[in-house]
């Protein structure tokens, strides 16, 4: 059986104190409190919300790309507006306004290679907008014209999930939108998370609000664990191993929501609440240890906020090991 110093190519240390910035893999014996210890990888348990800059230009429902670190927020509603914002993980600048100003949209990539489509103001559209970092095209139409709907991806390979069309879904290539399998179960203001071959699509409006989830493997949809809170108009970020579901609105009274669950890959468990309840904010990241909520309302749209709060999860944490 190999020994630790084979496996990680270092020795197990012996300290007086542990250290103070320990690395992802690190072992050491504590000889003051005579405890083993080593750091493994965080989870989302241990994150949290903290306030990140404002939106120059208050909106919801907007669409949300990138990451934590680099994101955009791009149109919206509350009054309509086709403004686009680029994060760099402090603070909002703006950018080129999209061609097609709409909300309840949905949107995929990066601040340099996006992806914009569906909404609707005040009917649904099938509009899609490309973005290549300084401006946006327009590009083929969705088959099918929807607003409230989910989807994710990239720029070159997307979906566009359920929403006012019905339980559609299609796929984007790059050039062109084509129908693919549907979802088990129709619904509205989703939110879906992950690749075109891996996704994973939760809650929502069927009318009353749900928790269900589904996960897509590139070819059908599998109903898996439901959410714990049902919730419609909720911000998702992450892939289908490993989301967070956050903010939102819950029945009767579709009240502003502000439980955040992490997503392992098989169940849903309640993190850190989001400091604001709110529903309808642009939702970016790419992963359940970094996010972003930007914008949104607070009671169904009479109050507009352009507050962003930043989700952080550690990437490692330090676990003290039993060796009795």
């Amino acid at each position: 059986m190999a020994n630790y110093i084979e496996l990680k190519g270092s020795t197990i240390q012996y300290l007086d104190s542990d250290p103070a910035n320990p690395i992802a893999g690190q072992v050491w014996y504590n000889s003051t409190t005579q405890i083993l210890k080593g750091t493994i990888a965080g989870t989302a348990a241990g994150g949290s919300w903290s306030a990140g800059g404002n939106l120059n230009t208050t909106r919801y429902p907007g669409a949300g790309n990138g990451i934590q670190t680099a994101a955009l927020a791009i149109s919206g509603g509350g009054p309509n507006t086709g403004n686009v914002e680029n994060y760099n993980g402090s603070s909002w600048t703006e950018i080129a306004n999209v061609t097609t100003t709409r909300n309840n949209a949905a949107a995929s990539g990066t601040t340099t290679a996006g992806l914009f489509y569906g909404g609707g103001s005040p009917g649904a559209t099938a509009v899609t907008e490309t973005w290549d970092g300084s401006s946006w095209t327009e590009v083929a139409d969705l088959n099918t014209a929807r607003r409230y709907l989910g989807g994710d991806g990239t720029a070159t390979a997307a979906l566009a999930v359920s929403g006012s069309s019905g339980d559609e879904v299609e796929s984007w290539n790059g050039s062109s939108w084509s129908e693919i399998t549907e979802v088990n179960t129709t619904r509205t203001t989703l939110a879906s998370v992950g690749t075109s071959t891996a996704q994973l699509a939760f809650g929502g409006r069927l009318p009353t609000m749900t928790g269900i989830t589904e996960l897509w493997n590139g070819s059908t949809w599998t109903e898996v664990n439901d959410m714990n809170n049902a919730r419609g108009e909720l911000g998702g970020a992450g892939i289908v191993t490993s989301a967070l579901a956050f903010g939102g609105s819950t029945q009767p009274t579709a009240s502003a929501f502000n439980h955040t669950e992490s997503w392992n890959g098989t169940s849903w468990t309640e993190v850190s609440n989001l400091a604001t309840a709110r529903a309808l904010g642009g939702a970016s990241g790419a992963s359940s240890s970094s996010a972003l909520y930007a914008g949104g309302t607070t009671d169904g749209g009479s109050t507009q906020v352009n507050a962003t709060e930043e989700w952080l999860a550690p990437d490692f944490v330090t676990k003290t090991f039993d060796v009795s």
